[in-house]
Order: structure tokens, then sequence, then C-alpha cells
């Protein structure tokens, strides 16, 4: 994502000349209140509900403080808003009381698939040296009747857009795109964004108007990230291995909230990226698939298992153009792996032997069920919370007093304290 730090700079490097070429700074006009101020918005990424907003809000306030040009600096690989919304979004642009510009870039920025529809429905639209815009097919009522260059599916670099008549400018930078603007009149007024000077001989062009800069909150911003698939994928399962991580452990602990902050997180670019139920459900049953055998510190059949249905719902985890790359399956699908079998067992074991904890010493001691044990449950002993087995005969119900037995890797082996089934340990029972 480009900067909105980054676009400022080269606003105030920009440099145009009549007719074009070289240019003059786009620097702060000598008199800011000679004319109406320019603002500049940027939208990058996916167009989605928070991005919409943002535009729309971003209309009102430019109405609202007399603006006379508002210019949308866009980089998008498309949108996941419905037709429906993408059509309101798209009349609020074209039917805006303020002009409503569209500039592709900077340089390397991409305009595609349902993006498309800003450039078209803005009043004046523009493009960088070095941008592409296109691939796009679709409903598109504001597009131009007989055929329009931006919805044949081709993808269409700067040069070639300002040959076929995609897009009015073809700029460099945003600088040159604000000061190309002078002089147009759009909506009835026309725009005033510049003046003729002479600088060493030459006539050029610069600044009157003020350029305000505005962009997405933090909140809007970090919910905004998440509708990238591969952030939103990858939150969704650190988030879960995080949490069968703390399950495993003693308490609750940093890792538990860590991983409940990114399934939360991800929750929202699930949402609107339209996750597939049967992607979420393979998903659960890969990393279940896991930590089953977490406990067994060895990969077994649930180990193979987890990696193939983790693998299968990291591909229909998103439909069509938004499910996540091969490349970010193999890296995730590969890491998990890692982390589950070695490292998330290693540091499990490492934390209940540790010489503090003295598992050893627990056999033969009191504990309370924390919650019905048939065969498996939790105990509470010594303060927290321990995974126990119960022979199956002999099921404890929640509340009862029972005795530690035994111990199986990470589990407590414990009976009943009033109806002992077998003395494991050397004490009298």
């Amino acid at each position: 994502m480009k900067s909105v730090a980054i676009t400022a700079f080269f606003v105030g490097m920009a440099l145009a000349v009549p007719g074009g070429g070289a240019g003059a700074a786009l620097a702060q006009p000598s008199s800011p209140d000679s004319q109406p101020p320019v603002d500049v918005i940027e939208v990058s990424g996916r167009i989605d509900g928070i991005v919409a907003h943002f535009i729309e809000r971003s209309i009102e306030t430019s109405t609202a403080d007399g603006s006379q040009l508002l210019v949308i600096q866009l980089d998008s690989p498309g949108s996941i808003l419905s037709d429906g919304r993408m059509d309101e979004l798209a009349a609020a642009i074209g039917g805006s009381s303020v002009p409503v510009a569209v500039w592709v870039g900077p340089s390397g920025a991409d305009a595609s698939r349902g993006s498309v529809r800003l450039l078209r429905a803005a009043a004046v639209s523009g493009i960088a040296n070095g941008a592409h815009i296109g691939r796009f097919r679709g409903p598109c009522p504001e597009c131009r009747p007989g055929g329009d260059p931006l919805v044949s599916g081709r993808r269409l670099s700067a040069g070639q857009a300002g040959n076929a008549s995609a897009v009015d400018i073809v700029t460099p930078t945003l600088g040159d795109f604000i000061v190309e603007m002078d002089g147009r009149t759009v909506g009835g007024r026309q725009l005033a964004t510049a003046r003729v000077v002479e600088r060493d001989g030459q006539p050029r062009r610069e600044p009157i108007a003020q350029v305000r800069f505005a962009k997405l909150n933090l909140a809007e911003r970090v919910l905004h990230g998440t509708s990238n698939p591969s952030l939103a994928y990858l939150l969704l399962v650190a988030g879960l291995l995080l949490i069968v991580f703390e399950f495993y452990s003693v308490g609750i602990g940093l890792a538990g909230i860590t991983g409940a902050v990114c399934v939360a997180l991800s929750a929202y670019g699930l949402g609107a990226l339209g996750a597939t139920p049967l992607g979420l459900a393979l998903v659960a049953v890969g990393v279940f698939g896991f930590a089953v055998d977490v406990q067994t510190g060895a990969p077994r059949a649930w180990t193979a298992i987890g990696t193939l249905t983790l693998t299968l719902g990291s591909w229909f985890l998103f439909p069509g153009d938004r499910r996540v790359g091969w490349l970010v399956i193999v890296a995730v699908v590969g890491g998990t792996v890692l982390f589950a079998v070695r490292g998330m067992a290693s540091m499990v074991r490492s934390r209940f032997s540790t010489s503090t904890i003295g598992r050893e010493s627990m056999i033969g001691e009191a504990a309370e069920a924390a919650t019905r044990i048939d065969p498996e449950g939790m105990v509470r002993l010594r303060g927290a919370l321990w995974r126990a087995r119960v022979n199956r005969a002999t099921p404890i119900v929640a509340g009862e007093a029972v005795r530690v037995v035994a111990i199986d890797g990470l589990v407590l082996e414990v009976e009943a304290e009033d109806r002992p089934t077998k003395d494991y340990y050397s004490k009298g029972g």
C-alpha cells in the first residue's frame, strides 16, 4: 500500500509545463485562500464497505467545506462489494456537487476489475506513467456506450490507455495531475488549480489552491487491511493455533489472548470476502487434527488428516478471484506442520517438565474434578487446570474429589478419592 506521506512528497515535488514536459514544484500556494482547496484521499487495496463509506464521507466533507475538487488516488485490485452497493458508490461519485477526479497512481499502481467503475464514474480520470488499468468484465452503467476500452477484459498500460482515450490525463505524479486540472470546466464550474508564471525566462505553472490530504483512521485501516485474502487467512490460522497452544497450557496467558485477537480481526475479512462454510469447516478440522497429535509429541494419523484438510480448506476458503495463492498456502501449511509437530509439542513438553512444576510429585496428590471426567475432562490441582483421564467404567462428576495415580505425557490419570480402583502410588490410598 502506498503511503499518503509518499504521496504528499510527490505532490510537493510535482512540476508541470503547459502542453506537457517538465513543470514547476507543487508547493504551498503563496495565498492559500485565493482559491477553494483541493482535497485528496487515497484508496488502496480491495474496495470494501469501509472504503466505500470513506469515499462517501469525503464527498460530503468536501461539499460542506466548499472545496473545488476531490481527487481519489486509486490503487486497487478490485471490489468485494455487491453490484448494488457499487452502483450506490458510483452514483455518489458521479452525482457529487463537488467534481470528483480519479487518478491511478503512483507508478506501479493498478486499477482492476470492480475498481474500474470508480474511474468511469469520475468527472475526470487520469493515470500515472507505469500504472495499469483494465481487466474488467461486468455490469457498468456509467461506462461509455458502444464499447469501452476499460471493460474489454484487457490490461492497459498508461500509454495504451492514453492512446485509446480510456483516460483524460496521463501524468507522472499526482502534483502534475492536479495542475493539469486547471482551466477545465467540470459540472458547470471552471477549476482554478494553477497559474502561469515566468521562471528563468520560461513559462511555468504553479499551484494556487491548497491541497489537503485525508485518510482512514487507525481502526478503519486495521479492519480494511484484513480484507486482503492472504492476511485474513493468515490471521485465522495463526489465531486458531495459538488458542490450541493455550488450551494445552496451564491457565490463560498471552498466547490465548493473542490468538483470540487474531481470530476476531480475521472475522471482518472473512465476512467481507465471503468466506465459504466448506473452507472454514476444513480449516477448523485441519487445526483440530494437529491439536490431537500435540499431546502425543509425535506425528500420527491425525497429523496427516490435519495437513490434508487444512490444505483443501485454504484453497476453498474464498470464492473465485479472491482465493489465496498457492505459494501462500504452501508457506502457511508448511509452517503450521512445523509449529504443531515440532515447535508447539516441544514448547508444551518443556513447559510441563520444569522442576518448578514437579509433575512426578503430583502422583498421590488430591485434586478436584473441574468438569465431568468420562473418560477425559479437567481437574483443578495446585490452583491450575489440568487435563485428566479416568477408567471409562468409573466416571467422575464435576466437583468430586479425586487423586492422581499416574501421569501419561501431559494428561493426569486420576481416580475417585472414595472409590479407588488401583493403587498406583506407594503411599496408602
